[in-house]
């Protein structure tokens, strides 16, 4: 099983747990940038996007610049992902629930469905918070001390 992360969607995640690590202060695009290593017109873009979800708040000017809009520990991995990407799982573009199968395949829907559930268990659960302080859920932990995991 494949699980892709689009480019935007991991410069997301990783621009999100950057200005979580600030606090209640505020941080430029440019910090953010060098300090995760994402070019910074691109960068730029995917912040407006935040922003617009409701993720981020921003400020122009000498004393501008990013910041959480709500609280880190309400804010989950999941929230920031469709924000950039849209649904947490597609099937040739559609929800799951939407795309049906005959015959044999009838049953794959309901497989396209675990799977969304499951990314969902682990996705809405994390919190830029758990990220920043490194203490990541239960679910989590249990899931990565399994050698298969990483293979």
């Amino acid at each position: 099983m494949v699980m892709r992360l689009s480019a935007r969607a991991d410069y997301a995640l990783r621009a999100a747990i950057e200005i979580a690590t600030i606090g209640d202060s505020h941080v430029t695009a440019e910090q953010v940038a060098r300090a995760q290593q994402i070019p910074v017109k691109f960068l730029e873009t995917i912040l407006t996007q935040l922003r617009r979800a409701g993720l981020v708040r921003s400020q122009r000017g000498p004393d501008g610049g990013f910041w959480l809009a709500r609280p880190a520990e309400e804010i989950t991995l999941a929230d920031i992902i469709r924000a950039i990407d849209g649904q947490l799982l597609g099937v040739r573009g559609e929800r799951p629930e939407n795309v049906g199968y005959i015959g044999a395949a009838e049953p794959l829907q309901r497989v396209w469905i675990a799977l969304r559930a499951s990314e969902r268990a682990i996705l809405e659960e994390v919190t830029l918070s758990q990220i920043v302080s490194g203490e990541l859920p239960e679910t989590v932990t249990h899931l990565v001390g399994d050698p298969r995991a990483w293979a």
